[in-house]
C-alpha cells in the first residue's frame, strides 16, 4: 500500500503547479480545462482543413507542369511549319511586284520581318510560355509566403471569433472548395495552353486572323497571372485582421478573401473572355459585309 502511495505522490509531485509553456497547472485548473477543450475543438476542424489549405497552396504556387503535352505542341509547330513557305513566297512575291513604289515596299519589307519574328516566337513558344509561368509563380509565392501561415487556420484566440468560426465553418468550407476547383479549372486552361499558344503567335501575324490571336493570347495571360492577383487580395485580407477593428471578425475576413478571388477569376477567366469572343465576332462580320458590300 505505501508503495502505491509513493508512486501516487511522485505523479502528483511532478505535475507544475503553473507551466509556463502551456500555461496549465494544478493552481489554474478551471481556466485551463476550458482553454484546452477549444484547442482541442478548433484542433478537430482544422484537421480537414488542412489538406485543402496545402492544396491551395500548391495550386497558387507550384509551377505548371507542362511536360504532358510537349508532343502535342511538336506536332501544332510541324504543322504550323508547313505554312512558312508559302508566306515567305507570297512576302516575296509582294517585293517583286512593288517596283518603283516605296510605300509597297516598305509594308514588302514590314511583312518579311513580322514573318521572321513569327517564325522564331512559335517555335521557341513552349519556352517563352514556361519562362512566363516560372515568372509568375515566383512573384506568386513571394507574395504567399508574406501571408500569416494561420491566416486560413480556424483559431481559438477570442469568444467572439470561436463562436462566428463555429457559426461559419460551413459556409467558410464550401468557399475554399470552390475556389479550389476554379484553380484546377485555371490550372488545366494553363496546361492546355501550351499547345494553343504557338496557334495564337501565328494567327496575331496574320493581319486578317489578328484578333483571334489576340483572343488566345489574352485569355492565356490571364490565366496565367490570375493567382498573383490572388496572392495580392490574400496579402491585404490577411494584414486586415492586425488591424483592432477587424480582429474580432477573422473568417468573416477569410470567406470574403476567397469570396472576391472566386469573384475575380470568374469574371476574368470566363467573362472577359466570352465578351471578347463576342467583340471579336462583331468586328470580323462587320469587315466580311463590307468587302460583300463592296463587290456587291
Amino acid at each position: 500500500m505505501r508503495k502505491y502511495l509513493s508512486i501516487l505522490l511522485k505523479i502528483i509531485l511532478s505535475i507544475p503547479l503553473v507551466s509556463a509553456e502551456e500555461e496549465c497547472g494544478l493552481l489554474n485548473l478551471a481556466s485551463c480545462i476550458p482553454q484546452k477543450m477549444y484547442e482541442f475543438i478548433i484542433k478537430v476542424l482544422n484537421s480537414p482543413i488542412k489538406p485543402l489549405l496545402d492544396f491551395l497552396k500548391a495550386l497558387l504556387t507550384e509551377p505548371v507542369k507542362l511536360s504532358l503535352f510537349s508532343s502535342l505542341w511538336a506536332i501544332i509547330i510541324y504543322v504550323i511549319s508547313l505554312f512558312y513557305g508559302i508566306l515567305m513566297l507570297y512576302s516575296g512575291f509582294n517585293f517583286m511586284i512593288s517596283g518603283y513604289d516605296a510605300v509597297k515596299r516598305a509594308k514588302a519589307k514590314e511583312w518579311f520581318m513580322n514573318l521572321f519574328l513569327m517564325i522564331v516566337l512559335v517555335q521557341a513558344s513552349f519556352f517563352l510560355y514556361e519562362l512566363v509561368i516560372d515568372l509568375e509563380s515566383l512573384l506568386t509565392a513571394g507574395t504567399v509566403n508574406l501571408i500569416d501561415p494561420y491566416f486560413f487556420m480556424l483559431t481559438a484566440d477570442n469568444i467572439i471569433n470561436i463562436g462566428l468560426q463555429l457559426l461559419f465553418a460551413v459556409t467558410y468550407v464550401l468557399s475554399l472548395f470552390l475556389t479550389i476547383i476554379i484553380l484546377v479549372l485555371r490550372y488545366i486552361i494553363v496546361v492546355v495552353g501550351v499547345v494553343f499558344t504557338p496557334i495564337g503567335i501565328f494567327l496575331y501575324f496574320i493581319p486578317p486572323l489578328r484578333s483571334y490571336g489576340k483572343l488566345i493570347l489574352n485569355f492565356l495571360g490571364v490565366c496565367i497571372f490570375i493567382t498573383f492577383f490572388d496572392s495580392l487580395i490574400f496579402l491585404v485580407c490577411s494584414k486586415l485582421i492586425e488591424i483592432p477593428l477587424f480582429e474580432n471578425f477573422k473568417i468573416l475576413i477569410m470567406i470574403s478573401a476567397l469570396f472576391f478571388v472566386n469573384i475575380l477569376m470568374f469574371y476574368l477567366m470566363f467573362f472577359s473572355a466570352i465578351k471578347s469572343a463576342l467583340k471579336t465576332a462583331d468586328s470580323i462580320s462587320v469587315t466580311v459585309a463590307s468587302i460583300a458590300k463592296y463587290f456587291a
